[in-house]
């Protein structure tokens, strides 16, 4: 699973396979266009001698169609979930390899499609109010490294956090949700579809940007945009939060007041 974006947009998608592994593929954005990071993120079904899931994570902040790895080496990845992105970097963000998605902590990974305004301000109260990580911690000076480090924290705490297959409530989701109407309290025109996986599971939001997922026997793919002509695909509308996990998937809204800091 790969996909590329429109030109003027970044683009990301996470996969999960029912019961088994998932494999990606190379629909990708290979012309011209602006300087664009691509990055994939897989999760590795078999724990770790530690007995924790092992993320590995390929990224390079170079434009698409000039990687190699694109067509040579991310074709064979084979993983219980995959996380890919492709950034088309907002302007006056770096343009650097540490800006690019997907950011991981432990077993987690971790995409944003979108912007936040004024991003310093509304992140350094957002992180005040969750008491998390100082935002220093921050792999790049961008709104979505800045965002992950206080999503990172909420996750922390999940119990979804357990080894695949353990039971849990919905906890990755309510962290988003959490995040979302935090930021939305005080940046009202925040973009914030955004993509977390935990090596058994995929949580989506939507929220301006638009979503896709395909459902087929052994995975799941949730994407910015459908990469093929496959009839399975069906758009989520605005304002949902997608789940996946065991091959199922779940849709509900996402319950934000806006213009209401915090939640």
């Amino acid at each position: 699973m790969w996909h590329g974006g429109a030109p003027d947009a970044s683009a990301h998608a996470g996969s999960a396979g029912a019961g088994g592994g998932v494999r990606a593929g190379t629909e990708s954005a290979l012309g011209p266009g602006p300087v664009a990071g691509e990055t994939v993120a897989a999760t590795d079904g078999t724990p770790s001698g530690a007995g924790e899931l092992v993320v590995s994570r390929y990224r390079n902040a170079a434009p698409i169609w000039t990687d190699p790895a694109v067509e040579e080496v991310l074709p064979q990845i084979r993983s219980t979930a995959v996380l890919a992105a492709i950034r088309s970097a907002t302007v006056g963000m770096p343009v650097e390899r540490a800006a690019c998605a997907p950011f991981t902590h432990g077993r987690w990974a971790f995409s944003h499609n979108g912007a936040i305004p004024d991003w310093r301000r509304v992140l350094t109260e957002v992180a005040a109010e969750f008491g998390s990580a100082p935002l220093l911690e921050a792999e790049s000076l961008t709104d979505s490294a800045a965002l992950w480090v206080i999503l990172r924290d909420l996750l922390a705490d999940s119990p979804d956090a357990e080894p695949a297959g353990a039971t849990g409530g919905d906890e990755p989701g309510e962290a988003l949700r959490r995040v979302m109407a935090a930021v939305l309290g005080r940046s009202p025109r925040a973009r914030l579809n955004l993509l977390v996986g935990d090596g058994a599971g995929v949580w989506a939001t939507t929220w301006h940007h638009a979503l896709s997922v395909l459902e087929a026997d052994e995975f799941v793919v949730v994407a910015s945009e459908p990469f093929d002509d496959d009839a399975r695909w069906r758009p989520i509308e605005d304002r949902q939060l997608v789940r996946v996990r065991d091959g199922r998937v779940s849709v509900r809204p996402l319950d934000i007041e806006i213009g209401r800091a915090g939640s």
